[in-house]
């Protein structure tokens, strides 16, 4: 099964005061903007569903793990609390799939194909 992610641009990430607006999770995480396809001189962005995270230590966890991918510069969570999160990562080079659902399932979540 092919996961498809969607990539967005590298612009500046707007964090706000109160984290990642969940209202809840205490994470600190930032939102990101869903855009088009695009690998730029700074790198690759793309954005993943993930479902199953309810808290600021699933974003942890999930940080953890797909910051351990070799040539991953930074990951942002947008936690959607029993719905489906946005594990947004930055990287050199375009990622294995595999990679980040191996990465992602080691955390304990489930990698959304087709989205």
């Amino acid at each position: 099964m092919a996961i498809s992610p969607v990539t967005i641009t590298t612009q500046p990430t707007q964090e706000s005061a109160g984290g990642c607006g969940c209202g809840g999770c205490g994470c600190g995480g930032a939102s990101a903007e869903v855009d088009a396809a695009q690998g730029t001189a700074a790198g690759f962005t793309a954005a993943y569903a993930v479902d199953g995270m309810t808290c600021g230590h699933c974003v942890s966890a999930v940080t953890q793990e797909v910051s351990a991918i070799e040539g991953v510069t930074s990951v942002d969570v947008v936690l959607v609390a029993d719905g489906t999160s946005t594990v947004t990562v930055a990287s050199e080079a375009p990622l294995d799939d595999e990679a980040v659902r191996a990465a992602v399932e080691e955390a304990g979540y489930v990698l959304v194909a087709g989205r």
